[in-house]
């Protein structure tokens, strides 16, 4: 029977598809932003996967919903938000040439996880597996670490760079803790896929969560938090010393 943890799919998926239409509405008002559009489609497809998980949950385990699970989430991941930050932080050329040979190789993954057999008898009627697909046919499951690898560099790997960057000047601070927030989100989902190989999906269905509300955070830190000038700052300081003590 499915426990409480198996519902919080459920809730990552709203808070997804809320997160991804915030996203592409900044993109609307911006005019411009290719690494908005790869975001808000990376949001939305986060939230793809989490609702595989939370419809197994609430219905039941399906063929078809396993794929969509297995594509969504194993297979893309974290990839289309690391593609954002990649436009985000290199030239335009670069960016194209990466998105040429990471988009193929989706694609020829997700045929041969269409195409695996699945072994019924290892299915789990509440709970998703990449183990239920057949022996013979594992080596599919390959694909997923290098997509998840080219997530980490970019995604979290970029957000750290990036808080490095703005650590250096009070000004941009806001964007480092936003930027910090952002790399451990990254993180998290990657660290509770790797429990899925042992069995422990559960442990997913909180990274995830945790994960997409880390990325939330750091998001809305960066684009709402006040930068305060240094004009500012002396001004509130000579306020603070005139002020009489006690």
């Amino acid at each position: 029977m499915p426990q409480p943890v198996h519902y919080i799919p459920v809730i990552t998926t709203i808070f997804a598809l809320i997160f991804s239409v915030m996203v592409f509405r900044r993109y609307q008002e911006k005019g411009k932003g290719t690494h908005l559009l790869w975001w808000s489609a990376g949001i939305f497809i986060y939230g793809v996967g989490t609702f595989t998980e939370g419809f197994v949950t609430l219905f039941g385990w399906g063929e078809s919903i396993f794929r969509a699970w297995y594509i969504s989430g194993a297979l893309l991941g974290g990839m289309p938000l690391a593609q954002g930050t990649v436009y985000l932080l290199l030239r335009r050329k670069t960016a194209n040439i990466l998105t040429g040979f990471v988009v193929p190789y989706f694609v020829i993954a997700s045929i041969c996880i269409m195409m695996a057999p699945i072994d019924l008898s290892l299915v789990e009627p509440h709970r998703l597996s990449g183990s239920v697909i057949a022996e013979d046919w594992q080596w599919v499951r390959g694909f997923s670490p290098f997509i998840n690898l080219y997530a980490l560099i970019f995604l979290a790997g970029g957000a750290a760079y990036s808080a490095y960057r703005f650590k250096k000047s009070p000004k941009t601070y806001h964007r480092y803790v936003g930027n910090v927030f952002i790399a451990v989100g990254a993180l998290l989902p990657g660290i509770g896929g790797s429990f899925t190989r042992y069995g422990y999906v559960e442990v997913l269905y909180v990274t995830e969560l945790l994960g997409l509300s880390c990325i939330y955070l750091g998001y809305k830190y960066n684009i709402q938090h006040k930068v305060i000038s240094r004009d500012e700052i002396e001004l509130a300081e000579e306020i603070a010393q005139e002020q009489p003590v006690g």
